[in-house]
């Protein structure tokens, strides 16, 4: 994860065939430092402007203050993630020649990386599709998805900036969609809770039943979900920043990623999918 705080287990085998959609930092030229705009504000200690290197940025791309991100006013880095973008675009895309020694290729590289991240985002969740059984009518149409999906990070760079990645995702969103649904309706008790997109902030949710919930985009900020059982809980673009996980059950939640859990407070008795570490900030 890039500046991100390390989760443990980061390192383990990925039996999801996700492994590549994992942030190295150590084979990326720091673009999710230098292409984004930074605003100053509780996440970001400063203001900064897409291209411009961050302030932290050393000369081998790595972050000065990896280590102190949170103490320093940065914790919006450590809940950043590329999903494997950034050496995509580093390594196979501009093959390995960063924007330092070819300047001239600066500003494209920072257009086509965001572009990328996308379409990695958009590979992780689909690859999640892939495996869950309960969706195996639409195993087919969601690996030929996701095949046209990883064929669209593989164009010239110059590519780019003429696809209509918005309308991918909509595709891909409405598979996802039903594919959520037949997973959704395995999960047991009463008729599932339809929460998407709704504002949750703050909300008292301590030890809720919500296997089968439909959370998609919900707002949880600052929300109490300890104890919460999440089960089979649809999780894509839930919003968990400064929420409460702390003994919540998320195991088989379905498109929790990683930079959801950092965003969010937990504990040792948080239980998590297997392919998710826990974030080394949260309590013990």
């Amino acid at each position: 994860m890039p500046d991100n705080e390390p989760a443990s287990g980061d390192d383990r085998a990925d039996s999801t065939g996700r492994q590549a959609l994992r942030a190295d930092c150590g084979n990326c030229f720091g673009l999710c430092c230098v292409a984004l705009t930074l605003t100053r504000s509780a996440d970001f200690a400063v203001n900064k402007d897409a291209g411009k290197p961050c302030r932290n940025l050393q000369d081998d791309f790595r972050c000065g203050i990896h280590t102190r991100l949170r103490t320093e006013g940065f914790p919006g880095c450590t809940v950043y993630d590329c999903f494997g973008a950034g050496q995509k675009v580093s390594q196979e895309t501009y093959g390995g020649k960063d924007w330092r020694r070819a300047p001239e290729t600066a500003q494209q590289m920072f257009q086509v990386f965001p572009v990328v991240r996308q379409l990695h985002e958009l590979l992780w969740y689909l690859t999640e599709a892939a495996g869950l059984a309960p969706a195996r009518s639409l195993r087919g149409e969601i690996r030929r998805t996701l095949e046209a999906t990883e064929e669209l990070t593989r164009l010239d760079a110059g590519a780019f900036a003429g696809l209509d990645v918005a309308a991918h995702r909509d595709e891909v969103a409405a598979l996802l969609a039903r594919t959520s649904a037949l997973v959704r309706a395995t999960a047991p008790g009463r008729k599932k809770r339809n929460h998407r997109g709704a504002d949750l902030i703050g909300a008292r949710l301590k030890g809720a039943d919500l296997r089968g919930a439909d959370l998609r985009g919900a707002f949880l900020i600052a929300a109490d979900l300890g104890g919460a059982d999440l089960r089979l809980a649809d999780l894509i673009g839930a919003d968990f920043r400064d929420a409460e996980l702390s003994g919540a059950d998320l195991t088989g939640a379905l498109f929790l990623t990683q930079a959801q859990l950092n965003a969010a407070r937990g504990n040792g008795a948080t239980r998590l999918p297997a392919s998710l570490g826990r974030p080394a900030h949260w309590e013990k």
